[in-house]
């Protein structure tokens, strides 16, 4: 038995689509004759046109590009009138140097960071004076902080995180001088000499330099009242030596913890 052929679809488009395109006139007219009829305030529009030229920064009267000629999409002829435009919108061209009066600013907020991080270690180191302790303790300061540097070989034993006894009144006078004067972060950064690791149940110095780190926060955050939410800890391994590994002097100066205080005016 033969197959029916299907039934062609009926020529020319479908009546609705003639009936759709008789409405659409009918309301573009409709909204034409809107408009013709309405009046337009121009000084509105100006205010209008005047807040979205600031805001925006788009091209005052109309313009479509950057001073006379084609568009920068069309070509590079406008290329060179551009830092004249990023200099007329309170921008500086690349390669320029700060401001004077910005350079000014940042030079007193940076040196008012430093008196403070001064004075916060004149206070400490007099107390690690009275409690005999500015030998086991090293004190460095920049304009974000007042840093404390223990020796490894005081707080830990080779190739482990646990704390020495001996170490822990160390621990009790630095918890002491951190709730009395920090007012913001303190950052807790454990180091190691650039020796592999053997023996031990870390793998490698970046293992070690963080538990070491995060056992000085835990003894810190139960032995004392500060809040861990402020304390940040963080192993930094064998990659930020202060003297020569290749000596055993060296490599003891490595093996360390340092203890940041960050001042109230620090960016931190």
């Amino acid at each position: 038995m033969a197959k029916r052929k299907p039934d062609e679809p009926p020529k020319g488009a479908p009546a609705w689509q003639a009936t759709f395109a008789d409405l659409m006139n009918l309301l573009l007219c409709f909204f034409v004759m809107l408009f013709s009829m309405s009046t337009m305030d121009a000084q509105k529009f100006e205010l209008l046109a005047a807040s979205f030229s600031q805001t925006f920064s788009i091209f005052s009267g109309g313009a479509s590009a950057i001073g006379d000629g084609v568009l920068i999409g069309m070509g590079v002829s406008q290329l060179n009138e551009l830092d004249e435009y990023i200099n007329s919108t309170g921008r500086e061209p690349e390669g320029e140097d700060m401001p004077e009066d910005l350079k000014s600013a940042a030079e007193i907020v940076q040196q008012a960071q430093l008196e403070e991080s001064e004075e916060l270690a004149e206070k400490v180191e007099e107390v690690l004076e009275e409690k005999n302790l500015s030998s086991e303790i090293d004190i460095e300061i920049t304009s974000q902080y007042v840093q404390l540097t223990l020796n490894g070989a005081l707080l830990f034993d080779s190739g482990s995180v646990e704390l020495k006894a001996e170490s822990l009144p160390i621990l009790n006078q630095v918890g002491i001088i951190l709730q009395k004067y920090s007012t913001g972060t303190i950052e807790i950064e454990g180091h190691t000499d650039n020796v592999p690791m053997s023996g031990s149940k870390y793998s490698n110095n970046d293992e070690l330099s963080d538990g070491r780190a995060l056992s000085i926060f835990y003894y810190l955050v139960e032995n004392t009242t500060l809040d861990p939410a402020n304390i940040k800890h963080s192993g930094r391994g064998e990659y930020v030596p202060v003297a020569d590994n290749s000596t055993a002097e060296g490599r003891a100066m490595n093996r360390r913890v340092e203890i940041r205080i960050y001042n109230s005016l620090s960016s931190y």
